[in-house]
């Protein structure tokens, strides 16, 4: 029995050193493949092409015309074309095309209500129908 909780807070410690090691690994292993072209997520959300990498720094372009230098850690992920266009232009994915019946219904609720240009406001309010009045 004092084999056993002995044994067990060593095996959570090897645990977690290998799986951080393993952490590590993949993203140097991701820092390595970085090329010019690619679509990538830098740690702070910021989306943006890599336009050139150096030994230790990657030139991306967040805007056109507007490239910046990050270092390659803070690089969080390499995304695919697909996502990467998905993602700045907002364009769907093919498997969330969007219904058409809940679009049609929210523009006949919409077309059912009359425009109207009077101050509804004004008797609730102040005179000209904005801010309520004041006590």
């Amino acid at each position: 029995m004092n084999l056993i909780i002995l044994l067990l807070p060593i095996i959570a410690i090897v645990l977690m050193f290998r799986s951080q090691k393993k952490r590590q690994q993949q993203q140097q292993h991701m820092q390595t493949a970085l090329e010019p072209g690619a679509g990538v997520r830098t740690i702070g959300g910021l989306y943006a092409q890599v336009k050139a990498v150096n030994e230790e720094t990657v030139e991306l372009e967040i805007a056109p015309g507007v490239v910046t230098h990050f270092t390659k850690s803070a690089i969080a992920a390499v995304l695919d074309p697909q996502e990467y266009d998905a993602i700045i232009n907002g364009r769907p994915a093919d498997d969330e095309l969007s219904e058409p019946e809940a679009e049609d219904a929210v523009a006949e609720s919409v077309e059912d209500k009359p425009l109207t240009l009077t101050k509804d406001g004004a008797d609730k309010g102040d005179v000209e129908g904005g801010a309520p009045a004041s006590k």
